[in-house]
């Protein structure tokens, strides 16, 4: 995988595995009214660029191709169906450029025989992951733009509502043109007002997740998503995890060896057995300056952003639509609503910008429908009839060729 810039535009040349499928419509006698989304064309071989569980397809309705999602053993108990239930509806809710959201869903079986749910998205050839471990060099334009759209999604995921609490270079998606959206909400959650409620700490990945929960928080808010996204922005840089632990607590001496002791202040939120481990060890200064030796693209602008996100303690962590404001994104600003983007376009007299280039939504995502769902037969019965409820626009419903052995293959 290769990025290149070509014209003042980014390019990733796609991966040879993105191979489309043909949609063919059933038999009228013996079928409903619906198109067959047909596996036959396409080499048995997960898609390197995919995750596991993703295809790509060719939607049968207009030739398009997109990314077949597929969302297996939905049902083994309640936490899980609840979970999916949420990333699903979260999925039909979002409306953004850099965040992933569903473009259909593909039309349910009998409700005795639904198991699994495929979910229809924008195709995505790579993720940042790919990219940073690539051998391709990433220049400082590459930076600011990838990092711009981070944010960016990040500001409307936050106007929400909604903490992501797993962002990572994995859920990152990059597609063909290098735009980026944030992908799976299975760990996703409405943010929590009320301090007393407990919140879990099994969310983020170890490299990416921030001290409050590594210190045991049970109240935690939507910076923790900016302290994910500071280690990537360090990543972006360096081309190297920045805190890389075998254990959570290593993970978290690590990050004081960076940031210094955090004070009682910084720790209030923290439980006792993380504080003592703080207080046993010996007294730390800060070393940030050594994150100018991250790359040559850690300039004074960048590094001092990043030192505005990788804040110990939370309520001092900047925010999403602040770090938006910074100096260092001016230029992937620019570059994204000159060239990227949808919000803007071009006509003869010249290009025509939005007139708000970071929107957010006035709606905040609700997640009331929780509180009711008391078994999984009850959520599998809801959740059927959310997916039907979605089939009810123009469009003819999709439906998998289930006689195809390509399938058959993607299922097991």
């Amino acid at each position: 995988m290769f990025l290149n810039i070509r014209s003042g535009l980014f390019n990733l040349r796609k991966s040879e595995y993105c191979q489309p499928l043909t949609g063919r419509t059933p038999n009228p006698s013996t079928s409903a009214n619906y198109q067959y989304v047909d596996f036959e064309a396409l080499n048995i071989s997960y898609m390197k660029c995919l995750s596991s569980a993703s295809r790509s397809v060719t939607d049968p309705r207009d030739g398009k191709q997109v990314a077949l999602k597929k969302m297996p053993n939905v049902f083994q108990n309640l936490v899980s169906c609840k979970r999916v239930f949420r990333e699903l509806k979260m999925l039909c809710f979002f409306k953004h450029e850099n965040v992933l959201s569903a473009l259909d869903i593909l039309q349910p079986p009998h409700i005795d025989y639904f198991e699994e749910i495929y979910v229809v998205t924008e195709l995505m050839q790579s993720d940042l992951h790919k990219i940073i471990v690539s051998p391709q060099p990433l220049s400082s334009d590459h930076a600011k733009v990838f990092l711009y759209q981070i944010l960016r999604g990040l500001k409307y995921l936050h106007s929400a509502g909604i903490l992501h609490r797993d962002i990572k270079p994995g859920n990152l998606l990059v597609n063909s043109n290098c735009v980026l959206k944030i992908c799976d909400f299975g760990l996703a959650r409405v943010e929590e007002s009320d301090e007393s409620r407990h919140m879990t700490q099994e969310v983020v990945t170890q490299y990416y997740r921030a001290p409050e929960i590594l210190m045991g928080s049970r109240h935690y808010s939507n910076s923790i998503d900016i302290w994910s996204v500071g280690c990537i922005f360090a990543e972006l840089l360096g081309r190297r995890i920045l805190f890389q632990a075998q254990s959570p607590i290593q993970q978290l001496d690590l990050i004081t060896d960076l940031l210094g002791t955090p004070s009682m202040e910084a720790m209030r939120t923290a439980c006792e057995g993380a504080r003592a481990h703080i207080l046993r060890g010996p007294h730390k200064q800060p070393s940030l300056p050594v994150l100018y030796t991250l790359s040559s693209q850690a300039t004074h602008e960048a590094v001092h952003l990043l030192c505005r996100m990788l804040v110990f303690d939370q309520s001092k962590r900047i925010s999403a639509k602040d770090a938006l404001a910074h100096p260092y994104l001016d230029e992937g600003r620019l570059r994204y609503h000159t060239c990227m983007c949808k919000c803007c376009y071009t006509r003869s007299s010249g290009r025509v910008y939005t007139s708000d280039f970071e929107p957010v939504t006035s709606l905040k995502f609700d997640d009331g429908f929780e509180k009711n769902l008391s078994s999984v037969r009850q959520v599998k019965e809801i959740i059927h009839q959310f997916i039907l409820e979605q089939q009810k626009g123009s469009r003819v419903p999709l439906c998998i060729n289930p006689q195809s052995a390509a399938f058959r293959s993607f299922i097991r």
